[in-house]
């Protein structure tokens, strides 16, 4: 082990930290288990958290089925595998619950390789020439227009003139500022 080297030539646990790409609270509980069992205290238990529910068999179909696309499992509106239908089709192939988030669906899908996607609000039967005409000419006149650049400047480099102050403007018949 690489830490126990490294305690054993008294190398102190921020350089161990720096050297290992891990935080120095972890370092210095490494530190403290070599000082108290040794080699063997740093030996790796394993994984923490629940065991994966699918067997290896049950990961390999549902990877199959992953790459057959959601069009194919029910979900036609677009081609997009989310964290919840990936949840639902676990459940409805294999009778497993996952949650959606956090050690669920999210996570077994990066093991698998995919990453869980937020699907766009569209219409699936959206006209984009119809979409297209109505930028053009509806939006256009609903639109309101902009102010100019200039009359809101608020520049740190360029002080503001007081004769571009609107005359009714806050404070705009106050005294000169003070320098």
């Amino acid at each position: 082990m690489q830490a126990a080297e490294l305690f054993e030539q008294n190398i102190k646990p921020p350089e161990v930290a720096r050297r290992l790409r891990v935080s120095p609270k972890s370092a210095y509980q490494w530190q403290q288990m070599w000082r108290d069992g040794g080699v063997r205290a740093l030996v790796s238990r394993g994984s923490s958290g629940s065991r994966c529910r699918l067997s290896p068999r049950c990961l390999e179909k549902l990877a199959a089925y992953l790459d057959e696309g959601p069009a194919a499992h029910g979900w036609v509106e677009d081609q997009v595998w989310t964290a919840a239908r990936v949840a639902t089709l676990i459940g409805r192939k294999f009778h497993v619950s996952y949650s959606v988030f956090g050690c669920g669906a999210t996570r077994l899908m990066h093991r698998l390789g995919f990453s869980p996607q937020v699907p766009a609000r569209r219409v699936a039967e959206r006209d984009e020439q119809a979409v297209t005409v109505w930028k053009e000419a509806t939006w256009a006149e609903v639109k309101e227009p902009g102010r100019r650049a200039g009359a809101t400047s608020a520049s740190r480099t360029r002080r503001a003139s007081r004769d571009d102050r609107p005359k009714d403007a806050p404070g705009a018949g106050a005294a000169a500022p003070r320098r």
